[in-house]
């Protein structure tokens, strides 16, 4: 589980081609799953974005506006990395292991 992203990340103790067919079709049924719940994750930020937004509009502390445009910031970089691992397809998901 990747606390950042907030969905489960692959990881291959071994280079993908010394799994067998079977192994490799699981590991890809498996990341079929988790890479089906990314958009919904990524909705779920996009809501976080929203609401420190707002808050952003109204916010007359310059200290606090800070932090929010450095969270907003930070939502958006997830956000971005989640979309990479969205695209990330079974042909090279073992380049992608190890991230």
């Amino acid at each position: 589980m990747d606390d950042r992203l907030g969905i489960q990340l692959p990881f291959l103790d071994k280079d993908w081609h010394e799994y067998g067919l079977t192994e490799q079709e699981g590991i890809v049924a498996e990341w079929e799953i988790i890479r089906g719940h990314i958009p919904d994750r990524i909705k779920e930020l996009e809501v976080s974005i929203n609401s420190r937004q707002a808050q952003l509009d109204v916010e007359e502390n310059f200290e606090r506006s800070c932090e929010l445009n450095s969270e907003i910031s930070e939502l958006a970089s997830i956000i971005n990395d989640l979309w990479i691992w969205y695209r990330t397809n079974q042909n090279i998901i073992e380049e992608k292991i190890h991230h």
